[in-house]
């Protein structure tokens, strides 16, 4: 897995300096990232590409001209797709993480979300592979949940996702599960994320309206996922024994109105419009757990973890772009 490269030395001695061709060897390293368009993927495809990894993305429906156009519920593609590019490390970001659009299309949902987590797995033997699940297999009435406590999905997103860990780690003994809370970074669209999605409620300023105040969420930087799962990988090249469940979260605990407050203090905008709802209003669409803080050990005793980065920073660059009024940048960032 390397190759030789052109790296230049300088070489001093007394009374002269020199310098000096040498061809050294590099790793070389291919990874494919499966959900290469979304939030997540492109994160994770980021972060490889910036650290001397040859990435390959796939995606869908919006995969062209920067990704691969792959259908993954074809299994002749899929397979194909594998044994050209032949990656050491396969990130299968691709899902249907929409709890309420699981709901409405189980089957769709399932298909991408299970089926194709296990096609995966049977066509990666030797590949490692980590799939990017959700704290979601937990049910929130007893938190924080370890690596090895029991799963109980509270709905049939939770239940996809823990369906796909089982039928990976059936598959691909020698994979990794990496489950997160609820993601944020940077985003085409603020609602393309469930916190993101808060901002248009937090600028509108004039027109009062309630956010959820009961849940307790750990909102997750996307590109701090992303470079742990980098982490993981090199781990992994050096390290064959590198498998099972593994945790990781943001450390900062809020409710979504709580999330809604700390944007607007990023930006210095008034959030005085902004109600909190402490009671669950009947019909709210899938039913979320209370609170599935995760416990990330795991990762921290083989040093694999990262220091989250501050919501109120991260979330200042993220949505810079979709600021209305430009003109509070310099009481907003200074």
């Amino acid at each position: 897995m390397c190759e030789k490269e052109t790296e230049f030395k300088i070489l001093f001695t007394p009374g002269h300096v020199e310098l000096i061709k040498e061809n050294v060897a590099i790793p070389y390293r291919r990874v494919l990232i499966t959900g290469a368009t979304g939030l997540l993927g492109r994160a994770v495809y980021k972060e490889f590409q910036n650290n001397a990894w040859d990435a390959l993305g796939t995606g869908y429906s919006r995969a062209r001209p920067r990704f691969l156009k792959c259908n993954l519920l074809d299994e002749e593609a899929l397979r194909s797709l594998i044994q050209q590019f032949q990656p050491h490390v396969i990130v299968h970001c691709a899902a249907e993480r929409r709890p309420d659009v699981v709901e409405r299309h189980t089957e769709a949902a399932f298909n991408l979300n299970v089926h194709t987590s296990a096609t995966l797995a049977k066509e990666t033997a030797g590949i490692f592979l980590i799939y990017i699940s959700t704290d979601y297999v937990f049910d929130g009435r007893n938190p924080p949940y370890g690596e090895n406590d029991a799963p109980n999905p509270l709905n049939l997103y939770g239940k996809s996702k823990l369906e796909g860990e089982r039928e990976v780690l059936r598959h691909n003994p020698g994979a990794a599960i990496l489950r997160v809370p609820i993601l944020y970074g940077e985003v085409e669209r603020v609602d393309e994320s469930a916190v993101t999605v808060l901002w248009d409620r937090v600028q509108e300023g004039a027109d009062s309206c309630t956010i959820d105040h009961c849940q307790q969420r750990f909102p997750t930087y996307s590109s701090d996922v992303a470079r742990v799962c980098r982490l993981m990988a090199e781990r992994r090249l050096q390290e064959p024994s590198l498998q099972g469940i593994f945790h990781y979260s943001g450390k900062e605990q809020m409710t979504k109105y709580e999330i809604a407050c700390a944007i607007a203090d990023a930006f210095n905008l008034p959030s005085s419009h902004l109600i909190p709802l402490t009671e669950q209003p009947a019909g709210a669409g899938a039913q979320r757990p209370q609170n599935a803080q995760l416990e990330c050990s795991r990762l921290e005793l083989l040093g694999l973890s990262v220091e989250p980065t501050p919501f109120k920073m991260a979330i200042r660059d993220v949505l810079w772009p979709f600021l209305q009024d430009k003109r509070c940048r310099q009481t907003a960032f200074h």
